[in-house]
């Protein structure tokens, strides 16, 4: 009788309850499993004793401690290198830019996919699995990817990078499952992540203080102090940068106006930071560049109707999206006025629970003038 060999499948294992329990869960259905953690990042002292990172030595023993409950091998590997250098200086660069990039969007096409494929295939995987929650279903017309069951822990959002040669080799077993159903699989079956606490929003940046940590990676910043501006360009202000600022922006601006004031546009190349009323967010759409659809979308060059999320976490806005005259560029109109679009923040397409694709926030259109001019142009 001729023996069929177990699939393969490496685990890329945070150190957290979600990936300890994609490691279970595939490993009671049959799959040879391999627990991989990537060392990204030195998390400070603070991060690690609340509990809160999934880059740290703890993490990753946390990681291990789970293997060796499954009774699976367990690597760890070094990636503070590239990590610097795909997602840390591209953060950098946009919040001196004026703009509000999302490093988890970078890292999981540069790392934890791009990366761990490699990985997996040197250990002879044949899938690469997560802990992240989303779905990846497979039909005669392609991969899709689709929304996770939890719709208030859903991750579609920064998972739109992938193309379907990497879902092809990837499994995303929680997205099945709500968050309290995970918890209470790993305390039922004595997983030690069961109740350890959710890692923040960004995983290198201590009390979510992104400005002084591109402060301290850049040392003397590119320009002086700067002036906060109203809509008609009159002098409100200083600040210290437009690095510490993003669109949306109300509290922490350090400085008292006698009314509530949002940040509406960041002016890089004036150095101000222009303030107005929340209103003044308000958008009819916006461009966004570098648009990658996880399967074709566009029939004939026409517009499609569909959900789009501006931001993680967010709720969708429905509108129509249709390609610009440039490479990798869409053009996308809000059904009704919607804010606040961040330039450097990705726009991601949804047709119900399917994920289309994504791309980079460019510029808000805020007129029906400015709107029609953008069309016209191209």
């Amino acid at each position: 009788m001729k023996l069929i060999s177990k699939k393969r499948v490496v685990v890329a294992m945070s150190g957290g309850v979600d990936s300890s329990v994609a490691a279970y869960l595939l490993k009671e259905q049959g799959f040879d499993v391999i627990g991989i953690s990537l060392k990204t990042w030195d998390a400070s002292e603070e991060q690690v004793a609340r509990g809160k990172t999934c880059c740290s030595f703890k993490d990753i023993e946390d990681a291990r401690s789970v293997c060796e409950r499954l009774g699976v091998p367990f690597y760890a590997f070094n990636y503070k290198k590239v990590f610097k250098e795909k997602v840390i200086d591209n953060f950098v660069g946009e919040y001196l830019k004026g703009r509000t990039p999302n490093p988890c969007i970078l890292c999981n096409n540069h790392i934890k996919f791009d990366q761990l494929l490699n990985e997996a295939e040197k250990l002879g995987a044949d899938f690469l699995a997560t802990g992240h929650h989303a779905r990846v279903r497979h039909d005669e017309t392609g991969t899709h990817l689709l929304k996770g069951v939890d719709e208030h822990k859903d991750q579609s959002y920064v998972l739109y990078g992938l193309s379907q040669k990497q879902l092809a080799k990837i499994l995303l077993p929680v997205g099945e499952y709500t968050k309290e159903e995970i918890r209470n699989m790993a305390n039922n079956n004595h997983v030690p992540t069961a109740f350890k606490p959710e890692s923040q929003d960004i995983c290198f940046i201590p009390n979510h203080d992104h400005a002084s940590f591109i402060k301290k990676q850049v040392g003397e910043l590119p320009w002086g102090k700067g002036i906060f501006v109203d809509g008609e360009g009159h002098k409100l202000g200083e600040h210290e940068g437009i690095h510490a600022y993003t669109v949306g922006q109300r509290r922490g601006l350090g400085i008292g106006f006698g009314e509530r004031l949002y940040v509406t546009k960041i002016d890089a190349q004036k150095n101000e930071v222009i303030l107005g009323e929340k209103k003044g967010l308000l958008s009819l759409g916006l461009v966004a560049s570098k648009v990658h659809w996880i399967r074709p979308v566009f029939e004939n060059g026409n517009a499609v109707s569909c959900g789009v999320k501006i931001r993680y976490q967010k709720t969708e806005i429905a509108a129509h999206v249709e390609p610009g005259k440039n490479e990798g560029e869409v053009v996308v109109k809000f059904n009704e006025p919607s804010g606040t679009v961040s330039p450097g923040q990705s726009a991601v397409f949804y047709l119900g629970d399917e994920t289309l694709g994504g791309g980079i926030i460019e510029r808000a259109l805020y007129s029906i003038s400015t709107f029609n001019e953008y069309v016209s142009a191209h």
